[in-house]
């Protein structure tokens, strides 16, 4: 079982502290969803765990190795994926040449067709000219041929149709079930309760909540104090 435990961790960006002493857990055969409203640090948290940012603060440990001091290529070795935010295709590649980008020796292209048949048709067809759900669905289509342990997603739904969103969301939560141990950051917040097991909530850099996605979603004006920070009665 794969596990990725954040202690504490501390992130700054251009020598601004944005991330202060955020603890989680992401578990394998688990989605954990990360909420909060726009600035809150999401994003930063994210590439502070992926080794985009450097922490400066606190311990990330994937399958109980220390992994914070370590560079990027090093964390996605160990098993660690990032689906970055505005679909990072390869624009003049065509969809299958982009999967092929990713795939490890042990993989096969045919997993990801298999998450995703609507890519079959837009194998021969260049990256830059799919659809934003196409694109989404390929770069998460990629990161699973890379066999990560753990998947960090950043805003897969942006500029999307809600139709679009729950096809992903079906999706991420099959991985989930095969056994992957997701982080989802999302702002559709009802649709990622929905299919998450555990919720987290940032405000101002800081966690603010931390407990089971099912008791955040029948909790409407909690979600909607802690996720849009409205004052606290």
């Amino acid at each position: 079982m794969s596990e990725l435990v954040v202690s504490s961790l501390s992130v700054s960006r251009a020598d601004l502290p944005v991330v202060a002493e955020v603890d989680l857990v992401a578990e394998s055969g688990g989605i954990s969803v990360l909420l909060g409203a726009n600035g809150a640090g999401k994003t930063t948290l994210l590439e502070g765990l992926s080794g985009i940012i450097p922490a400066n603060g606190g311990t990330i440990t994937l399958d109980g190795q220390e992994i914070q001091k370590t560079r990027p290529g090093v964390r996605s070795r160990a098993g660690l994926a990032h689906v970055e935010q505005g679909r990072t295709v390869f624009r003049q590649l065509t969809t299958e040449e982009n999967l092929a980008v990713g795939l490890r020796a042990d993989a096969r292209l045919d997993e990801a067709y298999a998450l995703f048949p609507e890519l079959v048709q837009r194998r021969a067809v260049r990256a830059g000219l799919l659809s934003g759900g196409e694109q989404q669905m390929l770069v998460i289509a990629r990161a699973l041929l890379t066999r990560p342990k753990v998947l960090l997603i950043d805003e897969m739904s942006a500029g999307l149709a809600p139709v679009i969103v729950s096809r992903l969301m079906a999706a991420v939560r099959k991985l989930a079930d095969d056994g992957l141990a997701v982080l989802l950051v999302e702002q559709f917040a009802a649709l990622a309760l929905a299919v998450g097991d555990r919720a987290y909530v940032m405000r101002r850099g800081r966690m603010v909540y931390s407990g089971a996605c099912a008791a955040l979603r029948k909790a409407p004006d909690e979600l909607h104090r802690l996720y849009l920070g409205a004052a606290e009665g």
